[in-house]
């Protein structure tokens, strides 16, 4: 594709085909993604990829423990929520999947249904967790440094036909993912990505979320006219 094509044509997926994906194109893509820029080239990301058993019973410690309401342990920190126009777009693409999905505001049923499936990382095939050289905590430029290495390789990723959506959810329980991911104690949990082939079949892949204009995100200074 054309980069205008992979950039123009990317949307979140949130359902995948069961059909494997191979290791040598997962390698391929992460390979493509750590070109992105990091900070005095300090590539602070590492990733854990992660398919088969071991994804399912992340899944599952991670969705039993989220609907005995166990608090969640997310390890990177989570800020306040949103407001103001910040949350008008979280409520915005919300409305769009649940219309695209015929979730109704009063249908709790199904609503509930659809949070369990980002606990479960919406099915997919396979899962990759983002993390970061834990020397490095509390750096600002790490965080930006590991949100372009993800950018570039959810982009890699669409390129070549396979899908993600960028998502905590799957890693609100930090023990069950370290468990079972093996995941080093001078690694911090920062991301996952649900990486797949997308099911053209379900509905709210076909959502493409708004975006602001131009003229609303961008500061022009020094420009004639």
């Amino acid at each position: 594709m054309l980069f205008d094509e992979v950039v123009l044509g990317r949307r979140s997926i949130r359902g995948y085909k069961p059909d494997p994906v191979p290791r040598a194109l997962i390698e391929e893509i992460i390979a493509l993604a750590t070109r992105a820029p990091s900070s005095m080239n300090t590539q602070p990301w590492n990733f854990y990829v992660i398919t088969g058993a071991p994804l399912d019973r992340i899944r599952l410690g991670n969705s039993e423990r989220m609907a005995a309401g166990v608090p969640q342990s997310r390890e990177f920190r989570t800020g306040q929520p949103f407001a103001g126009p910040h949350r008008e777009r979280q409520v915005d693409v919300a409305k769009q999947l649940f219309g695209a999905m015929g979730i109704a505001r009063d249908d709790q049923a199904l609503r509930q249904d659809w949070v369990m499936r980002g606990f479960r990382q919406f099915d997919a095939p396979v899962c990759i967790i983002v993390t970061y050289d834990r020397v490095l905590d509390g750096s600002d430029d790490t965080p930006f440094d590991c949100g372009a290495v993800t950018n570039a390789l959810v982009m890699a990723a669409w390129s070549r036909g396979l899908g993600t959506v960028i998502n905590s959810q799957g890693i609100m329980q930090s023990p069950v993912v370290r468990e079972h991911a093996g995941i080093r104690e001078d690694q911090v949990i920062l991301k996952s990505i649900a990486l797949g082939w997308p099911d053209d079949d379900f509905p709210a892949n076909a959502v493409v979320s708004n975006r602001k204009a131009v003229s609303e995100t961008a500061v022009f200074v020094g420009f004639e006219g």
